[in-house]
């Protein structure tokens, strides 16, 4: 099946040139025009990708991704017509997997793409599916997907609730950034620093807002453990 990459950008020309390129190179495209209807697509049907241009009306792109950061884990391909680092690093933060400026090339964009798509390929089935985990307050389920703390569901993105399976696992380990990447991607992946931090970010809001304050503790220089989890 050929994977379905979502483009939008408010300039015409530009998602012509993107989705020209992309199904070139053997994808399906769908162009939209801004970020109310990327998200609105993304509602409809999740794509395998989405080509998020940072400087759209109304909505822009970064806003768009910390939307869709609370509930999906499809990758995000950031373009912008500023090459400035403070929008890189907002984009990686926001959960974005990699950064395009404007002008570029469609063949480096591709393939930019490709790199992304086969990072995101599910990792094998994990034996450790099979067994359930607690920890103080905090219950995951890996069968059903299913995560809680103190009988709150918590609505976890798959990566995000495999990389809070790697530290149950490990309930007295510090973590650090390569083995949170190792919980949720396959195997000889580069994930940026930011964008693990990001994950840890994302997943300490969502279980604070479930009354959980200490469940990710920051050891610093060396990684993350697990915290007491309202035990």
């Amino acid at each position: 099946m050929p994977h379905q990459i979502l483009v939008a950008d408010d300039d015409p020309h530009i998602r012509e040139i993107i989705c020209f390129a992309l199904e070139k190179a053997g994808m399906k495209t769908q162009a939209v025009a801004d970020g109310a209807a990327a998200l609105q697509a993304i509602e409809r049907r999740e794509p395998d990708l989405v080509v998020l241009d940072i400087g759209m009306p109304e909505m822009d792109g970064l806003e768009v991704c910390r939307r869709l950061r609370q509930r999906s884990d499809v990758p995000v391909l950031f373009l912008s017509a500023r090459d400035e680092e403070i929008d890189r690093i907002l984009g990686l933060e926001m959960g974005g997997d990699d950064y395009v400026t404007k002008p570029f090339s469609p063949r480096e964009l591709v393939a930019r793409v490709n790199v992304i798509l086969r990072r995101a390929r599910p990792v094998a089935p994990d034996p450790a599916d099979d067994k359930n985990f607690a920890h103080g307050k905090l219950s995951l389920v890996p069968a059903s997907h299913g995560a809680s703390f103190d009988g709150k569901a918590l609505a976890l993105t798959a990566i995000e609730f495999s990389i809070l399976k790697g530290f149950l696992a490990r309930p007295a380990h510090v973590l650090g950034r390569d083995l949170v990447v190792a919980s949720a991607y396959a195997a000889n992946i580069h994930v940026a620093d930011r964008t693990v931090d990001s994950h840890i970010r994302n997943i300490r809001a969502k279980l604070a807002a479930a009354g959980c304050h200490d469940a990710i503790e920051t050891v610093h220089g060396v990684g993350f453990r697990l915290g007491r989890c309202g035990a």
